[in-house]
């Protein structure tokens, strides 16, 4: 009964943390002896919206199971992981902002490891009218980011989580290591013409503080993963 109450969004992230921890070959009874942080970005509300809405729905079970704050704090109940859980809402950069704060945690030594990542589940047509009203969704159905003919992005569904620790003890350890993230950092525009303008000059000074981070230099870079809004005013 709880599960039927239960947002799509946090019942992928159960099923994704256990799938992180079998590819990673580590046991949650492992975790749980460790100082185990969770970290996940989700933004939508769709499922609160849809519970809400209908009150016959509405049970025992539903404060907990539309609350996208319980997104994260279930993984740790459900695991019994002990540390820091943390739903982060970033709007579009959620999940790497989730990343990020389990990287410094892990630096700063406040945790042993962490689950970073997020999921969107795409419930109700309502966000899709906000998206369509304010012109930022594609007309074609596709993403063309970085062209003259960009006009708009497309919305997704998904989830990914990813299980950190410090290089030293994964090595230690003998941890199937994929890859090392050297350096993270978030920023924010501060004020520009509009809410949702980017700020160039804000985004060009944050790179440097990542470059020196790692100590690597901007030709030492081989290839970019970049958001691509598909928008005239984000894209560049």
């Amino acid at each position: 009964r709880e599960a039927l109450r239960m947002d799509p969004q946090q019942r992928i992230l159960l099923e994704l943390a256990w799938r992180c921890m079998e590819n990673a070959a580590i046991s949650p009874d492992c975790l749980s002896r460790l100082q185990t942080g969770v970290y996940v970005g989700v933004i939508n509300h769709d499922y609160e919206r849809l519970i809400l809405f209908d009150r016959e729905q509405i049970s025992q079970y539903s404060a907990l199971g539309r609350s996208t704050s319980i997104a994260a704090n279930r993984i740790s109940y459900c695991f019994n992981l002990h540390g820091p859980s943390l739903t982060i809402d970033t709007a579009c950069s959620s999940s790497l902002t989730a990343v990020d704060s389990a990287c410094r945690a892990l630096r700063s030594g406040n945790v042993d490891a962490a689950l970073a990542g997020g999921a969107n589940a795409i419930v109700l047509p309502e966000s899709y009218i906000e998206f369509t009203q304010a012109s930022m969704l594609s007309k074609a159905g596709m993403c063309q980011a970085f062209d003259k003919n960009a006009h708009g992005f497309v919305r997704a569904e998904g989830g990914g989580l990813v299980m950190l620790k410090r290089l030293f003890d994964a090595l230690v350890d003998g941890d199937r290591i994929y890859a090392p993230i050297v350096a993270s950092s978030v920023n924010q525009d501060g004020r520009t013409i509009g809410l949702m303008a980017p700020n160039p000059e804000a985004q060009v000074r944050m790179m440097p503080n990542s470059l020196q981070q790692c100590g690597l230099h901007p030709s030492d870079i081989g290839y970019v993963e970049a958001l691509g809004s598909g928008t005239q005013l984000g894209d560049p």
